[in-house]
């Protein structure tokens, strides 16, 4: 959820023994991008609450009996709920966990950084192994080299002089 952004919250809270029972709908929106491809991602979602908020005197009572995880049960205020860890609980896990823009997306150029849905069909990038840039260097004379050769050849076949003793 991009900070700052709009929610819609359907509570009805039912007050219980040691706390408050709250059951919400909250309607989010989530924004996020696609693993492969970088795409924007946005995305509407419902999302439902249960949780039971207690009053702090049955999270000390609780803390009294030895309960390692009364530190982590929610707590009602003295006049509000904090519904954020709940929500986010909620939320969290139904996220995928790599989202994707599509199942099929063809993801980024390992080479370019480009989108492969953008670039075209052939798109390609020649990578040499830094091993053999010497040896291409020598390919490069060597053409140069050999058409001399073949022009110096094609002068001896047109009938130039040539001292053959």
């Amino acid at each position: 959820m991009p900070e700052g952004s709009e929610l819609a919250l359907d509570v009805t809270l039912t007050s219980m023994d040691d706390g408050v029972l709250a059951h919400a709908d909250a309607d989010l929106h989530i924004h996020g991008e696609c693993v492969r491809c970088l795409r924007d991602l946005d995305e509407d979602r419902t999302v439902r609450i249960d949780e039971l908020y207690l009053f702090p005197e049955a999270i000390e009572a609780q803390r009294a009996e030895g309960d390692e995880e009364a530190d982590d049960l929610l707590s009602v205020g003295e006049t509000t709920l904090d519904l954020e860890p709940a929500l986010r609980d909620a939320v969290v896990p139904a996220l995928p966990f790599q989202p994707l823009c599509r199942p099929d997306c063809p993801g980024l150029c390992s080479e370019c950084g480009q989108r492969l849905e953008d670039l075209p069909a052939d798109h390609h990038h020649e990578v040499l192994d830094p091993r053999w840039s010497a040896l291409a260097g020598l390919l490069s004379t060597g053409t140069d080299l050999e058409d001399s050769g073949e022009d110096g050849e094609k002068d001896l076949q047109d009938g130039s002089q040539e001292d053959r003793s």
